[in-house]
């Protein structure tokens, strides 16, 4: 058992939300009790994620995305209102963290889908540590990276090749980072990753003559919110479970 108070001083001093202008809090999003025990992690507090935590008896839920996101209508109405209902009647804490979760250069999106897909890292994509930059095992051919990253995901990742060049530089970026590709392609890299894709992608993607892989926005981030779960565990001794919700996005 750990209080709140420590255990979400300790993850903000590990992830340090301060460092990034994000498009919601990072942090303890609503409250519940105070004495964690038990924690829940998952990619995003949905519904059913929600009451999947509860279902678990969770004293904590600790996602990638969680509420309060920029420019959305702020009246706590309609599903907004039976998320947050199922959390505050079961007194379960909603911890989040965006981009710096994405950041992290151990726990982070970005550095636990390199390592399943087997990418040394040797750099990042911009300055505050969102994306990084690296080389896959071995070159391979746009083809042969699309197939393993299907396979390493379990699901079909989409891919716009740019030339019949083969794969020797990567960059990446999880989630919806389709727009990080020019600056991926200024670093002279042969294919870029991302989880969404967007109509001008597939234009800019052949005339900067970089291969593009859109492999889920889900599918590229389930992997920072359980590292960051485990490493809670690890560090003061409470239980620990990740869910999947799926998603086929």
């Amino acid at each position: 058992m750990v209080d709140r108070e420590e255990l979400m001083q300790a993850l903000d001093a590990e992830l340090q939300p301060e460092r990034f202008h994000d498009y919601c809090p990072n942090g303890l999003q609503v409250e519940g009790r105070r004495e964690i025990r038990s924690i829940i992690s998952g990619v995003t507090a949905s519904l059913a994620m929600v009451e999947a935590a509860v279902e678990a008896d969770a004293d904590m839920l600790l996602v990638h995305h969680g509420y309060f996101w920029k420019g959305e209508p702020q009246p706590v109405t309609g599903m907004k209102r039976a998320r947050m209902r199922q959390l505050l009647a079961h007194e379960i804490n909603l911890v989040a963290y965006h981009l710096p979760l994405d950041a992290h250069p151990e726990l982070g999106n970005n550095t636990q889908l390199a390592r399943r897909l087997g990418f040394s890292i040797d750099g990042t994509l911009r300055e505050d540590g969102v994306g990084q930059v690296g080389t896959p095992a071995q070159p391979m051919s746009a083809d042969a990276m699309r197939i393993h990253i299907s396979q390493v995901l379990g699901r079909e990742a989409l891919c716009v090749e740019a030339g019949d060049h083969s794969i020797r530089r990567i960059a990446w970026c999880t989630g919806g980072a389709q727009s990080l590709l020019t600056e991926a392609a200024a670093l002279g890299v042969d294919a870029y990753i991302s989880g969404e894709i967007s109509e001008q992608t597939t234009h800019e993607a052949r005339e900067l003559g970089v291969h593009y892989f859109a492999a889920g926005h889900h599918a590229t981030e389930r992997y920072g919110a359980p590292a960051l779960g485990q490493w809670c565990a690890d560090r003061f001794g409470v239980h620990h479970q990740f869910i999947e919700i799926d998603n086929p996005a």
